[in-house]
């Protein structure tokens, strides 16, 4: 399957096409990538949840999701 993941992205819809990706979002911090709530907000939403920097997590995503291509 062949996304653009972008901060809009719902995670649980980024997991379920690249599992893979589930280990950028743990090195950022967010654990509860299994979480029904979490599976059900945007990568913008959880990282504001979190702290994170959004804009990083998404261009590490891209990257990680580039190399499984």
């Amino acid at each position: 399957m062949d996304m653009e993941i972008t901060k809009d992205s719902i995670i649980g819809d980024v997991i379920d096409a690249y599992p893979e990706l589930a280990e950028i979002f743990f090195s950022f911090g967010m654990h509860c990538t299994s979480c029904p709530v979490a599976r059900a907000e945007s990568i913008e939403q959880a990282g504001e949840m979190h702290g994170i920097d959004v804009n990083e997590l998404v261009d590490a995503l891209c990257q990680a999701q580039t190399l499984l291509k």
